[in-house]
């Protein structure tokens, strides 16, 4: 099976993707999945810990991401599976074939807080990214946030580098994931940042104007640049050629930003465009820049997965499943037990993990 490429969404957030403005544009975007359809019934969310793979609490930073979308998208029952893939050399590394596997079958990957410079360094031409590619062309809605935002772009942003640190201004080379769609991209989220106050202007990803200014001046000729503001989703829907913007801000693209002169273009919460006009977007025909084993491997996954059918349990089953959580939480343990039996009359019996309760459907 030679695969179609047919890549799904890419959503890319300034911040916020775990504030109630995330949590719209997170139902947005799974409400588009679910129309589009599932590989197996239930949406599996692949969530990609590399970006803060060098914290020490990196699990628990992504698996925030994890809990969030349990908790507040429960009415799309996302099977979220965490991807540790934190750093090369080790037991978990962004090249391990088993640690990497879920993103071949996922319906949405994340990827999002940590840092670009490291993202870029530990992701680049690894398993881990082509297998990213890959599930994207084949239709995967891609979410990135955070410093996962600024890593996907041609030039990533070393905003710790210059704000922490106190570096010269300087751009790193990114993974340039639009390359292959015929244009070079730089995003810039935090675009309207306002941590600083009106003592210190934190606009554009902690730069300040006048310092992106100079980083403008260094930028090689021809790069758009695609700033998006905090709370914000630049949604790019590749089948429609249309360009979405939800949230609480807007975007702001600069198509030629070493020209000042040149009127930006602003688009705001719920306004639309053509991605033509950020520069001539195509996709991609083949799959030639990816390792032919890692594109079939990730054709053969998906098509495994689309022929499983895995069953979805009905919404009084799902009830129940609550109510016994809510006495189990009050240490009601007769009431719990009483509804895992009546759980299990209608044919579904229930599982504790420390993930949370997980249902399967009685055989026979």
């Amino acid at each position: 099976m030679k695969g179609t490429i047919t890549p799904g969404p890419v959503v890319l957030f300034g911040s916020g993707e775990t504030s109630p403005s995330g949590k719209k544009i997170f139902d947005h975007t799974l409400a588009q999945i679910a129309s589009a359809g599932t590989l197996s019934g239930l949406p599996k969310v692949a969530l990609l810990e590399t970006p803060a793979g060098f914290e020490l609490n990196s699990a628990q930073v992504i698996q925030r991401v994890a809990d969030f979308l349990k908790l507040r998208l429960q009415n799309y029952q996302p099977q979220t599976i965490v991807v540790p893939a934190r750093k090369r050399g080790t037991p978990y590394s962004p090249d391990d074939a088993d640690i990497t596997a879920p993103l071949q079958w996922a319906d949405m990957i994340f990827m999002g807080p940590g840092s670009p410079s490291y993202a870029v360094r530990q992701l680049r031409n690894s398993l881990a990214w082509h297998r990213l590619i890959a599930s994207h062309r084949l239709g995967a809605t891609l979410v990135l946030a955070s410093a996962a935002t600024i890593a996907i772009s041609a030039l990533s942003l070393p905003v710790y580098e210059i704000y922490k640190v106190g570096e010269d201004v300087h751009w790193k080379p990114g993974l340039d994931f639009f390359a292959p769609y015929g244009i070079p991209l730089v995003f810039i989220p935090h675009w309207n940042n306002q941590d600083g106050g009106v003592e210190l202007d934190t606009s554009r990803c902690f730069m300040g104007r006048s310092r992106f200014a100079s980083l403008v001046e260094i930028l090689p000729d021809g790069i758009p640049v695609i700033g998006i503001d905090e709370k914000t989703a630049l949604i790019l829907d590749f089948q429609t050629g249309v360009g979405h913007v939800l949230g609480s801000g807007g975007i702001e693209i600069l198509l030629d930003p070493k020209q000042a002169s040149q009127a930006n273009k602003v688009y705001k919460n719920r306004e639309s465009f053509s991605l033509q006009e950020i520069g001539d977007f195509r996709i991609p025909e083949e799959s030639l820049d990816l390792p032919a084993e890692v594109w079939q491997q990730a054709v053969d996954a998906r098509s495994r997965v689309q022929d499983e059918v895995v069953p979805i349990p009905p919404k009084v089953v799902t009830d129940l499943v609550d109510l016994r959580e809510a006495a189990r939480e009050r240490k009601d343990w007769q009431r719990a037990d009483e509804l895992r039996d009546e759980i299990l009359e209608l044919g579904w019996h229930i599982k504790d993990t420390p993930e949370g309760p997980v249902l399967e459907k009685v055989s026979g």
